[in-house]
């Protein structure tokens, strides 16, 4: 995997070891950063969509909900593995591919618009933005997306000292949510236009104890037997501090840009 940035000082990760914990704790978007999206051209009936870093397919299945023709990839086997179950069970036409997003195999302009939710960091963009120059119509739609928790939610904040703990150099903790109307990487591309709100999420405390795990931060890069240690420890903190089901703020964003 490419990335313009060391992230983590270095450490490895890998998003196939969460695959699990990914698919069936990690809730999705809301439904409303899909209509968010659609007023600004991206996931509308019939259109292909190409979505980059698909991870467990959420993006990809919404969108094919909707009526889009969906495409999925990630260079994770567990991940499109796991991308694929539900899609099957959900009767939904999707097509899934490991593949890097700096080099796919498809066609020249293959797609009308490409996606990238929570994975956009990890791409090396300039080769990203070329590929995707090639694959997508003239004047295709690029749209990165975001839906993290804040870090000044009560629960999320004692998750993250104890993330820190167990590792410290994740580098997700302390977000504050800010997000710039146009991203640096966008330059030179036709802004279209962006979206940040805030929803609350709700959790029950085996959701978000797996939610957790299945972030880079634990589940992707710390040692097996270090990531039952950490879980112990977060089951003893939960009912300490969490009812059996609660909420945690998260921030939704997007930026929308079109290829000249």
């Amino acid at each position: 995997m490419h990335h313009d940035n060391v992230i983590d000082q270095g450490r490895p990760f890998d998003w196939g070891r969460t695959s699990t914990d990914y698919a069936t704790h990690r809730p999705g978007p809301p439904d409303s950063l899909f209509e968010q999206l659609a007023m600004y051209g991206v996931g509308l009936l019939g259109q292909r969509v190409l979505d980059l870093g698909t991870g467990t397919g959420v993006m990809a299945r919404g969108f094919a909900r909707l009526g889009v023709r969906a495409t999925g990839i990630d260079i994770a086997e567990n991940q499109i593995a796991e991308a694929r179950r539900p899609a099957a069970e959900q009767g939904l036409d999707i097509a899934f591919d490991v593949a890097p997003a700096e080099t796919t195999p498809f066609a020249p302009a293959a797609f009308d618009a490409a996606t990238a939710n929570q994975c956009w960091l990890y791409f090396y963009k300039p080769h990203v933005l070329a590929e995707l120059s090639r694959v997508l119509v003239l004047s295709g739609l690029i749209a990165t997306s975001h839906f993290s928790w804040l870090a000044d939610d009560p629960i999320a904040a004692a998750m993250e000292a104890l993330v820190l703990r167990f590792n410290p150099t994740w580098s997700s903790a302390h977000s504050d949510g800010q997000v710039p109307t146009v991203p640096e990487w966008a330059a030179g591309l036709a802004f279209v236009g962006m979206v940040a709100y805030d929803v609350d999420v709700p959790f029950t405390r085996e959701r978000w104890r797996g939610r957790v795990r299945a972030c880079r931060g634990v589940g992707a890069s710390l040692p097996d037997d270090q990531v039952a240690v950490f879980d112990r420890e977060y089951v003893a903190l939960l009912e300490c501090i969490a009812p059996e089901r609660f909420t945690v703020r998260h921030r939704v964003d997007a930026h929308v840009v079109r290829l000249r």
